[in-house]
């Protein structure tokens, strides 16, 4: 993952793409912290989290965009994320998810009072493909109906 990014790196110097090398550039600062700071060279699953982390503060940085009414700094934010999406893995869909935590919950017996326990499960299941808010709402939702 480090190396295809590089290649893109390299390929975006060559093409001039401000906006890509940019994101790029960023996205090779904040893996190149996470290595010192491990001490180690970072595995294709902890170069992901790094940049599910980016995706992730870039997504918030949006919404405050949008809500102050600054179309030209959120357009410049989705581009960002859309570059930062390309080099992690797809998704799950709501439904696969949905299937999951059904299936989580049956196998456990779970109850209400077993939330924390069910998404534990389901958290290390989809393992970084879905974020913790939308699995905690649907487990919540199933745990209640």
């Amino acid at each position: 993952l480090i190396e295809q990014l590089d290649q893109d790196f390299k390929t975006a110097m060559r093409e001039k793409n401000e906006t890509v090398l940019s994101t790029l550039r960023m996205a090779r600062s904040a893996l190149k912290n996470k290595q010192i700071e491990l001490q180690a060279e970072l595995s294709d699953d902890a170069t992901a989290a790094v940049l599910r982390t980016m995706v992730k503060q870039y997504r918030d940085a949006l919404n405050d965009f949008i809500a102050a009414g600054r179309e030209d700094l959120a357009e410049k934010q989705k581009q960002e994320i859309e570059i930062l999406e390309r080099y992690l893995p797809p998704s799950i869909t709501e439904a696969e998810l949905e299937a999951i935590c059904r299936r989580v919950i049956n196998e456990q017996n779970a109850e209400l009072k077993d939330l924390g326990k069910v998404m534990g499960l389901v958290m290390k299941e989809v393992a970084g493909r879905a974020d913790g808010n939308s699995v905690r709402s649907i487990v919540q939702k199933l745990l209640e109906g």
